[in-house]
């Protein structure tokens, strides 16, 4: 037993602990770190193992069923969206419409005054400008001085008929006295001419003879004198009708000077916002140049739909509108009417397809929706002609 413990095959079996532990402390830090990686590759190759064993992300059953969950939201919330969506047409192509009126003058004259200023609010009836009416003063006197000048040859002319009528009088008594007088110069005649001559002398004939043939000419005389004064009944009547339409005349004469007169002051026509001034004190002004504009109050909503959204839009049927100038504020209104025929249409220059260069484009009709509510009652949030609006009409 000594002698196998003893022998040097033993002795390399089992070494001892303290060679052991000497042993180990010796080795280098390179065999370590060997050591280590030999480790982590293990470690490294069991978890791609594990990781190879795991579906992918596209068949695991909680991927699928969210998938499924989210897809079928989606399509219920798209059929949700269609069938609210179907139930509104709505367009930007839409504007604030309204009234604009151009104020000009109506007489050409000198701006005395300016009663009014720059987006003033006045309403129908009040006074805008004064013009410099000297002008216009002289041709009222001057107008007037004619009138009354026709008025007293009119009475002159009237005065004349009273004057011929009267003579036409006189020239038919005349008329009857010569005929009185013919007809006894006849019957003298008669009786000298029936007279035995014996009885008779021949001057007496002669006389008598005479005498008839004076009663004749007297007779014609009178009835000329009778035609004259006739004639001069209408020729006095033809002037006093001349004489009444030169009255006429002159009082129309009066009449426009005072009209043109009273043009020297500028009222407004209607209820509305000063736009646009460009006159000033001192500006000449001719007829009809542009002073400013207008713009009445009453507004509505003109917008150009498709032609393809006119399928189921009806007068009549509720609006909602939207104006971007004030994001925060909806107002209601309802569909008035639809023009008959498309805007381009109705275009300074039509489009004209019967070249041959045809190609199909979307038209749009305007729309005119006006406004449930009153509007531009307030200085604040007022609606403007021109401001875009973006109209949602259900038609549905």
């Amino acid at each position: 037993m000594k002698s196998n413990e003893n022998s040097p095959g033993a002795r390399q079996e089992a070494p001892r602990p303290s060679e052991d532990r000497h042993q180990r402390r010796e080795e280098s830090p390179k065999d370590q770190q060997d050591g280590h990686e030999g480790s982590s590759n293990d470690q490294d190759s069991e978890d791609g193992a594990q990781q190879r064993k795991k579906p992918p992300l596209h068949r695991r059953p909680a991927f699928v069923v969210s998938a499924a969950i989210i897809l079928t939201m989606l399509i219920i919330g798209a059929v949700v969206f269609w069938l609210f969506a179907r139930q509104y047409v709505s367009t930007d192509d839409a504007y604030v419409d309204g009234h604009v009126t151009q104020v000009s003058p109506r007489v050409a004259a000198l701006t005395l005054k300016l009663h009014v200023d720059d987006n003033q609010l006045v309403p129908k009836g009040d006074l805008l400008i004064e013009l410099d009416p000297t002008d216009y003063q002289l041709a009222l006197d001057q107008a007037a001085a004619e009138a009354a000048s026709a008025r007293a040859r009119a009475g002159q002319a009237q005065a004349q008929v009273e004057t011929a009528r009267a003579t036409v009088a006189q020239a038919a008594a005349e008329v009857d006295a010569a005929q009185v007088r013919l007809d006894n110069a006849s019957r003298d005649l008669k009786r000298y001419q029936e007279v035995d001559e014996r009885a008779r002398s021949r001057q007496q004939l002669d006389n008598a003879l005479t005498a008839q043939k004076n009663a004749q000419a007297e007779l014609e005389q009178a009835k000329a004198r009778q035609v004259s004064a006739d004639a001069g009944v209408v020729s006095a009547a033809a002037a006093l009708k001349v004489a009444k339409a030169e009255v006429q005349s002159s009082d129309a004469s009066v009449q426009r000077a005072k009209v043109n007169l009273s043009y020297c002051q500028i009222y407004a026509p209607t209820d509305g916002r000063v736009t646009q001034r460009t006159v000033e004190v001192g500006n000449y002004l001719a007829v009809g140049q542009a002073m400013f504009m207008l713009v009445d109050p009453d507004v509505w909503v003109t917008a150009n739909f498709k032609e393809t959204q006119l399928t189921h839009l009806r007068p009549g049927q509720p609006v909602t509108i939207k104006v971007d100038a004030f994001p925060g504020i909806k107002w209601r209104g309802h569909v008035d009417s639809i023009q008959a025929g498309s805007g381009s249409r109705f275009s300074v220059l039509p489009a004209e397809n019967a070249t041959g260069n045809f190609v199909k484009v979307v038209q749009r009709v305007p729309v005119k929706i006006v406004f449930d509510d009153p509007v531009n009652e307030q200085q604040k949030d007022m609606l403007s002609p021109g401001l875009s609006v973006i109209p949602r009409v259900k038609v549905r």
